[in-house]
């Protein structure tokens, strides 16, 4: 454990090298005000209707922000991972607005927090944190507009053999999803990702396992994630 945690404070050292240059002076009073914190994995980092704490950035880990349909459906909005901040903090800092979703850790995660009253200071006194502030909310926000598209427009077995590809590390590894989750990554019912993956199990791509699915032809699944007909 203790070798994880030296692991884990190097990398945090390096990234705020990078990110906020000890030599700048307004960048160095940043660095001693930021909170290092250490979640578990399934734990509530922020619920819809809470106010914003601070500015988060994920050092290593994975935080799954979703939100629920008035049918109670969950949709997945997108994740925030190594290194990448949250589009939806962002802007609640900017426009001190309550969260409209929610966030929860899938693993254990590290994070680098600022706190919301740092936050606003430096935004408006150093133009190097306005630079990285922006640059990750453009790029973020350009994730979460590809992810609407995606959902609102995409076909169901493309959306659903890209995903299968993606959380599979190769042909014959398992993809650990109920059909529930498999559905709510995708913003859709779960009855129509059950016909789907049997769909695909009759072609022999897959086999559904019960709470997992093995992708045994990535090949045709590739195929298919490419159509966009």
């Amino acid at each position: 454990m203790a070798s994880h945690d030296n692991s884990n404070n190097k990398q945090i050292a390096e990234l705020l090298d990078s990110w906020f240059p000890i030599d700048d002076i307004v960048l160095r009073q940043l660095r001693e005000q930021l909170q290092v914190v250490r979640l578990p994995a399934w734990r509530d980092v922020f619920r819809r209707g809470d106010g914003c704490r601070g500015y988060l950035v994920v050092v290593e880990g994975s935080v799954r922000v979703y939100t629920v349909s008035a049918t109670g459906r969950e949709v997945v909005l997108y994740r925030v991972t190594d290194g990448q901040s949250c589009v939806i903090t962002t802007a609640c800092l900017m426009s001190g607005e309550a969260y409209p979703a929610e966030g929860v850790t899938e693993t254990e995660t590290s994070a680098l927090l600022i706190p919301h009253t740092v936050f606003g200071r430096m935004l408006g006194h150093s133009a190097a944190f306005q630079r990285f502030v922006f640059a990750s909310h453009g790029k973020r926000l350009g994730d979460l507009i590809q992810r609407i598209n995606e959902v609102t427009s995409g076909r169901v077995d493309t959306r659903l053999a890209r995903l299968l590809l993606d959380r599979s590390k190769s042909g014959g590894d398992a993809v650990t999803a109920t059909h529930r989750q498999l559905a709510s990554e995708l913003g859709t019912a779960r009855e129509v990702v059950s016909r789907q993956l049997k769909a695909f199990e009759k072609q022999g791509w897959i086999r559904v396992l019960r709470g997992s699915v093995q992708v045994l032809r990535p090949q045709a699944l590739s195929r298919v994630g490419r159509d966009t007909g």
